[in-house]
């Protein structure tokens, strides 16, 4: 047995298990629930077997995506007892967010001292990740408005699960939140805007210093990030167990009759991202002439990672040492992606967008495009910074909500689907950061075009 025969051999049970559910899903003969679930475990068996020969971590990550997926159908209960896999796996990433965006920061800001280039990369970073999700804004307002996905929902029972308590935020508030009080605070917080904002303000310092004095701090910064990068390294062998663990509870806990009322906002949703990262995204980095597919392998990681734990930043470590593979240089990698974290959120902007709207159409509430478009643009600047908190963004939807004299009960209808959705916009979060972190590089001319050509995933 090799790769080449266990690729077969994956086709051949996919093709046996699909040709044997679609007889009995259309009944021209009535099958043994036990026979099919031994075929769907002997696919991802032969799954297993593929991942062993191809020795990628990125394909045991999806592998275990689908074990997951099985678990959680076949054994609910098992399942929701596996919740403590997931958790585990995300503390150990939390654990790296701080002190890697703290020594990245400084070193890229003060390694090189070029106080001039920190700020027009800052000016770049922001025009265009405005530019960018207010497209992704546009985009997620058209899909919706094309869908009419909200008209004439019906809520199925079982929607009563708590929602998270809502504090509402004044624009005053938003910005007051972007400055730390207490460093330790904003760590043990998990604020990322704070943190990102003193690290900033360190590395400046440090470069305004004379050598002597910031050469020791430098080293260290220099020597937590490479530290940091191989503790990510560590972790990322538990990530099949915690990936695996987080599906198998999602499908364990929602299961899959459930999403049928709703199955037109999530394919509403899935296809405007989509549309957006095949437009968009693409449209831009085939006109700067950034290598999409070499691109795809780089982000395919990062991207399975976050898709899983619905979490950018428990992506950010490796798209961080992906992106600096694939060319980009560190300082800009460095500054582009943590700030991109808080500004550049694509995916979460178009599903606020589309989210908003469709609790309006549920409601039976017309709202003009203008009227939409000024929701939207209210979510996207409340929505700054919430890409380290799986589904945070469900508390800035039902912020907005009250704000626009809007009611809960649709809000309550996407709870029991926010967890597939926020997969895919996190995805489409991690992707939309790492191709900024290659447009400002290319702006800046510094991209590597021949490292980025020869970008081979690990």
């Amino acid at each position: 047995m090799n790769k080449r025969k266990s690729i077969l051999l994956v086709f051949i049970t996919l093709t046996v298990a699909a040709i044997f559910h679609l007889i009995d899903i259309y009944q021209f003969n009535s099958l043994s629930p036990l026979f099919l679930r031994v075929l769907r475990w002997v696919f991802i068996a032969s799954l297993i077997l593929f991942a062993f020969y191809k020795k990628s971590l990125t394909t045991w990550i999806l592998v275990s995506m689908a074990v997951g997926v099985e678990i959680g159908l076949d054994f609910p209960e098992v399942a929701k007892n596996l919740r403590f896999l997931s958790q585990i796996f995300l503390r150990l990433v939390k654990t790296i967010i701080a002190p890697i965006l703290f020594s990245t920061l400084v070193v890229g800001i003060a390694g090189h001292s070029d106080l001039k280039q920190v700020g027009r990369m800052g000016w770049k970073s922001i025009v265009y990740f405005e530019v960018v999700t207010t497209c992704a804004l546009i985009i997620g307002l058209i899909a919706i408005n094309i869908s009419q996905a909200g008209v004439g929902i019906h809520i199925p029972p079982g929607f009563h699960e708590e929602l998270p308590p809502t504090v509402p935020q004044t624009w005053q508030d938003v910005i007051l939140h972007i400055f730390p009080e207490n460093i330790i605070k904003s760590i043990y917080n998990g604020d990322v805007l704070p943190i990102v904002v003193f690290s900033i303000i360190f590395g400046l310092g440090l470069a305004m210093v004379k050598e002597q004095k910031r050469k020791p701090m430098l080293l260290f910064s220099e020597s937590l990030a490479e530290t940091m990068f191989k503790f990510t390294n560590i972790i990322m062998h538990f990530a099949p167990f915690g990936v695996g663990a987080a599906i198998a509870v999602t499908v364990g806990h929602l299961g899959l009759d459930i999403l049928f009322s709703l199955v037109k906002l999530l394919l509403t949703l899935y296809a405007s991202l989509l549309v957006f990262v095949g437009v968009v995204l693409f449209s831009i980095a085939y006109f700067l002439k950034i290598p999409i597919r070499q691109f795809i392998k780089a982000v395919s990681e990062p991207v399975a990672i976050a898709f899983a734990t619905t979490s950018s930043e428990s992506a950010l470590p490796v798209a961080m040492e992906n992106m600096e593979k694939f060319g980009v240089p560190q300082k800009i990698v460095s500054f582009v992606l943590p700030t991109g974290y808080t500004f550049n959120l694509d995916g979460t902007t178009l599903y606020l967008s589309l989210a908003s709207v469709f609790v309006a159409q549920a409601a039976g509430m017309h709202m003009s495009f203008g009227a939409q478009l000024v929701m939207g643009l209210t979510l996207m600047l409340t929505s700054k910074g919430v890409a380290g908190v799986p589904r945070a963004s469900l508390v800035i939807l039902l912020g907005t909500v009250s704000s626009f004299g809007l009611p809960y009960w649709p809000v309550m209808a996407i709870l029991g689907i926010d967890e597939l959705m926020d997969m895919a916009r996190t995805s489409v979060n991690v992707i939309g950061n790492t191709l900024a972190s290659c447009v400002i590089a290319k702006w800046e001319g510094e991209f590597d075009q021949e490292k980025a050509l020869a970008f081979v995933p690990d």
